[in-house]
């Protein structure tokens, strides 16, 4: 049989609302009073309704968490440092999976709010204004995270991708490159974060006489679109004497390197590579790929915290959160004596 606020109340001999004000803290109670309720909600294994308390508190505790794919590992990664936040604070997380679906996500988003949650964390690969003005309206606290996109109308959590492009790029003229490719996928676009990349990569270069840039897009930032432009990069690489590449994304990286280990050119005693986000099997593969770290952890966790400060009232924070920029230098790029 389960347990009632009434029997609560019984067994300690005081009102109902005066064991509601215990378990809320919402009025002072005696302590002789605070410890009989205590004592008897520990005798009776009472357990409060969340639904009910919430309604009283005007608390949930809640912070619900939009994803494309639990599945992708950068995105798991966040999701673990949104979890650990919140345990931190005594959240619960409630999670959605969208597997890319505007009409799903905005499913997901309007069914969180049925939940009473306090804040919003949409997690996404794509450019979708639905979901996005859905959550907007709902006027509760709510982050923005894309690793493709970006969108100035909402808060987010991110690195300085112009900055972090800009710094890989000079680490590469430090190491004595004069010609240096640049690998994108094509995308048109304007807020794609891939064009703060470009900029960062060509103003860097441009800085620097005896550099020069050059530019390729690929169709996808996949392993297997990383090996399939194997061909055409190593053209462009022959017929302009270029000593780097540079990848916009770890996958294109990797997926070059495979194709140069098949074609018997030597990394990077032939080609200096480089990527971007640190994925887990850029630490692995060998040679290890030198890269620009995306602190997928850190990113989930400082939106969980953004969060919640904002549910406490805190409004003082920029919009934007920019992260510390590390660069991971390894053994895909050499220096040229």
């Amino acid at each position: 049989m389960t347990v009632t606020i009434k029997d609560v109340a019984r067994l300690a001999e005081v009102s109902i609302s005066t064991v509601s004000r215990v378990i809320n803290n919402s009025k002072p109670v005696s302590p002789e009073a605070k410890k009989r309720v205590l004592d008897a909600i520990k005798e009776l294994g009472y357990k409060p309704n969340q639904v009910a308390r919430s309604l009283v508190t005007r608390k949930s505790n809640l912070i619900g968490v939009i994803v494309t794919d639990i599945g992708n590992h950068y995105i798991a990664e966040m999701v673990r440092g949104i979890e650990e936040i919140g345990r931190m604070y005594k959240y619960d997380i409630l999670l959605s999976s969208s597997y890319g679906d505007s009409d799903t996500e905005t499913k997901f988003a309007h069914l969180l709010m049925s939940k009473q949650v306090e804040g919003i964390i949409l997690i996404s690969e794509k450019n979708d204004d639905q979901a996005i003005d859905e959550i907007k309206n709902f006027n509760i606290p709510h982050i923005y995270i894309n690793k493709y996109y970006d969108n100035l109308n909402l808060p987010s959590v991110s690195i300085d991708n112009y900055e972090a492009s800009n710094k890989m790029t000079k680490y590469l003229i430090e190491l004595g490159h004069k010609n240096i490719l640049f690998v994108s996928a094509k995308d048109d676009k304007d807020n794609s974060i891939e064009k703060y990349k470009i900029d960062g990569f060509s103003n860097a270069i441009k800085a620097q006489n005896g550099c020069k840039d050059y530019l390729y897009s690929t169709t996808g930032f996949s392993i297997k679109d990383g090996y399939n432009m194997g061909d055409s990069i190593i053209n462009i690489v022959k017929e302009n004497d270029i000593t780097a590449v540079f990848c916009s994304q770890d996958e294109l990286a990797i997926g070059f390197m495979s194709y140069c280990y098949d074609s018997d050119i030597k990394v990077p005693n032939d080609i200096s590579i480089c990527g971007y986000g640190d994925i887990k099997i850029a630490s692995i593969y060998r040679p290890r790929l030198t890269t620009i770290k995306e602190p997928y952890y850190d990113i989930g966790a400082v939106a969980a915290r953004r969060i919640i400060k904002k549910t406490d009232g805190d409004e003082s924070e920029e919009e934007n959160t920019y992260l510390p920029i590390q660069l991971i230098k390894r053994e895909s790029c050499r220096e040229i004596k």
